[in-house]
Formats: structure tokens, sequence, C-alpha cells
């Protein structure tokens, strides 16, 4: 078992490369079910993170070209898992705009054994443990988006 700090941190951080891996894969292997490739269902992620973004945004987000992104908006329509909307606030912009509910009907089924497993961990956690996952994820984030 580990002990010192840095033993500590240089363990957290390896776990996190293995579950960021793991749970890619299985978001890869989820996308390729429903005819999807990652970079689709990363702007999925995307969307339902930070609701309806314009394909410039997606394309800053992701560090995509123009072309790349207006292909996925595409697919991800065609799939109808999104749709494009004029922007409100200036009609020469659109914005793309997730579908919930298809989202939802299609995805949530694929997701189940993951979450059921997740809700496992979860549950052996005591409301303090919870806390302190919470607060390392919330930082993690925000020092992810810079």
């Amino acid at each position: 078992m580990t002990s010192t700090r840095e033993e500590l941190t240089g363990e957290i951080q390896q776990r996190m490369i293995r579950f960021i891996a793991e749970v890619v894969l299985y978001n890869h292997a989820v996308s390729a079910k429903v005819g999807l490739g990652a970079s689709d269902s990363q702007f999925m992620t995307l969307l339902q993170a930070y609701g309806p973004l314009t394909p410039r945004q997606l394309s800053e987000r992701t560090g995509l070209t123009s072309g790349t992104v207006t292909g996925v908006i595409d697919r991800l329509e065609s799939h109808g898992f999104v749709t494009r909307r004029p922007d409100a606030s200036d009609r020469r912009k659109v914005v793309i705009t997730p579908s919930f509910e298809a989202i939802q009907e299609t995805f949530v089924p694929l997701y189940a054994e993951q979450a059921e497993r997740m809700q496992g961990v979860l549950a052996s956690r005591s409301d303090d443990e919870l806390r302190t996952i919470l607060a390392f994820l919330t930082d993690s984030v925000a020092e992810a988006q810079g």
C-alpha cells in the first residue's frame, strides 16, 4: 500500500489515466453500436454538458476543423441526435442543439450496465468520501478547462 504523499498522488494520477482510457474505449464501443464515430460521441457529450453550441464553438472546444465539425454535425443530425437551429441573438448563426429524448432513448440502455457498476462503487462510499470525490472531480474539470 502506498504511504507517502508523492506515492499517493502518483497512484491517483495513474488510476485516473486508466479510468479515462477505459471510459474512452467504452464510449467508442457504444458509438460504434449505433453507427457513430468517436468524434461524434464526444460532440454529444459536449452538447449535453454545455447545452447548444455553435459549430465554431464545437470546433474551438475539440480542435477539429470546420469541415470536420460540419461532417460530425451532419451525421448526428441524420441520426436525430441534434438539430440545427437559428441563434436567437444573431440570425446569421446557427446553434447545434442536442435532442435529449433521442439521446436518452438510444444511449441510456447502452450505458445501463456501466451506470449500475458506478452506482455500486459510489454506494460503498460514505457521504464524506462522496463530498471529497465530488470536490476532486469539480477541481479536475475546472483545471482541464483552463
